[in-house]
């Protein structure tokens, strides 16, 4: 893979201003890409700007709640005028809140779908707008593991992620179905250690943490630009990734019962301040940076493998232990039998 591929490409990145956007906005102006950072308003926003810039690349940012679809469509085409013709368009902006079910409200369910689900959706169609007249482009989908798994305390969130599949998995086929060279992959993260625990908003008595194993935004970054350039059908990022999908599919109900213990891996011992900041409904000042604060236990680095790859290995991996149990079970059949003449 030669980076020297992005020079000169223009990029949006949505959620830009901190976090998982904000270093992949920055590795991709690194690589002399041309970028549109989209996240709300803010000094954050500005911020990553000119770090893109420092990179020496051309950057401009866009305000935009992503939650407001004509907001994005306008986006979309100040980012054209500007930067020129979309090539990569990386949906990435998020929302969540830590609750169980019985406390959260209907309003930060919305909101967080809105953002969350709604926000890839506009983006999506935005940059559909743009690249269907040309026929060519890639979209990425920055996903999670738990957009095949649901974990305690994080239902909305969750949900929108498997919504996200859904909405992606039907794109593909309508754009397989009408010959289209547009891409779609989907880049599925593990834990990643960014400032959405200091800001996300919560309904328990405890600080949020990530579940380790827990990543730098930076490995994430690398994997995100690694399948906006040879985009797969998904990347699953980290091996907690792959064996939280793979383990879904293969035991649901004992990972049920595995994953219930995540609440309290969600929960620091600090506890929850009652002006704790948080960003649900307006974005927050003074806490945009691109790491969040458990660095000390993120790993610097993540495999990223093609969904592919890792399911043709589970498949065969099954096949093998199918095949060696059934031999055992049928040894110890005949034994039995020879035992009993």
């Amino acid at each position: 893979m030669h980076y020297s591929e992005l020079s000169g490409r223009t990029i949006v990145v949505t959620g830009a201003s901190a976090g998982v956007g904000r270093a992949t906005a920055v590795a991709l102006a690194g690589m002399g890409a041309k970028v549109c950072l989209i996240a709300r308003k803010s000094q954050g926003l500005l911020d990553a700007k000119a770090e893109a810039e420092s990179k020496g690349a051309k950057a401009i940012a866009i305000a935009v709640d992503v939650a407001d679809a004509s907001a994005v469509f306008a986006a979309a085409d100040e980012c054209e005028r500007h930067l020129g013709p979309i090539d990569i368009w990386i949906n990435n902006a998020m929302a969540t809140v830590f609750s169980p079910v019985a406390e959260i409200t209907p309003e930060e369910v919305r909101r967080v779908t809105e953002v969350t689900y709604l926000g890839y959706v506009h983006g999506t169609m935005a940059a559909l707008n743009f690249m269907r007249p040309r026929n060519r482009g890639v979209i990425v989908q920055v996903g999670s593991a738990l957009a095949y798994r649901g974990i305690p305390l994080q239902a909305a969130y969750c949900g929108a992620k498997h919504a996200i599949r859904g909405f992606t998995d039907s794109l593909r086929a309508e754009l397989i179905h009408e010959g289209s060279e547009i891409a779609l992959t989907t880049v599925h993260l593990p834990a990643v250690n960014t400032p959405q625990f200091d800001w996300a908003r919560t309904h328990m008595d405890a600080q949020p943490r990530p579940v380790a194993p827990v990543y730098r935004p930076e490995a994430a970054a690398a994997a995100i630009v690694h399948a906006a350039l040879r985009p797969k059908r998904e990347y699953w990022v980290g091996n907690r990734t792959s064996l939280i999908i793979l383990g879904n599919i293969v035991a649901p109900s004992l990972l049920d019962r595995l994953l219930a213990r995540t609440v309290e891996a969600q929960q620091t011992k600090r506890p929850a301040n009652a002006d704790r900041r948080e960003n649900l409904f307006k974005p927050v000042d003074g806490l945009h940076r691109v790491n969040g604060s458990f660095g000390i236990e993120a790993a610097a680095n993540a495999i990223a493998v093609s969904e592919p790859r890792t399911r043709i290995a589970a498949v065969i991996g099954g096949a093998l232990i199918a095949a060696i149990l059934g031999a055992f079970i049928g040894r110890a059949t005949r034994h039995r039998r020879i035992g009993r003449r």
